[in-house]
C-alpha cells in the first residue's frame, strides 16, 4: 500500500475519495453537515464515542446496519446515513 492510496464509494449518493484506512466516522467529518444519522425529533446525530459504544454513528453500508466508527471506507460501499431530504 502506497501513501497515496485512496478508496471510492459513495456517501448519501455523493462519490468521496479517502485514504485508504480511513474509517467512516473520519469519512463523516469530510463532509457537512458530518452527521450519521438523525433522530426521531430531527436532530442531527454524530458520532460521539469513537469506540462502538454510544450507537450515535450508525447507518447503512450496502443495505446492513453498521457504525461508522468500526467500519473502514472500502472501494464500491454505498453509505446511506438517512439524513438527505425525504430520506429516514
Amino acid at each position: 500500500m502506497t501513501p497515496d492510496a485512496q478508496v471510492e464509494f459513495t456517501l448519501d449518493g455523493e462519490t468521496l475519495r479517502v485514504p485508504t484506512g480511513t474509517s467512516l466516522a473520519a469519512a463523516l467529518t469530510m463532509r457537512r453537515p458530518g452527521c450519521a444519522r438523525t433522530s426521531v425529533s430531527g436532530e442531527a446525530r454524530a458520532p460521539l464515542c469513537g469506540m462502538g459504544i454510544c450507537q450515535e454513528c450508525r447507518l447503512l453500508v450496502d443495505g446492513r446496519r453498521r457504525l461508522a466508527c468500526q467500519t473502514l471506507c472500502q472501494n464500491g460501499m454505498a453509505v446511506d446515513t438517512g439524513t438527505r431530504p425525504g430520506k429516514h
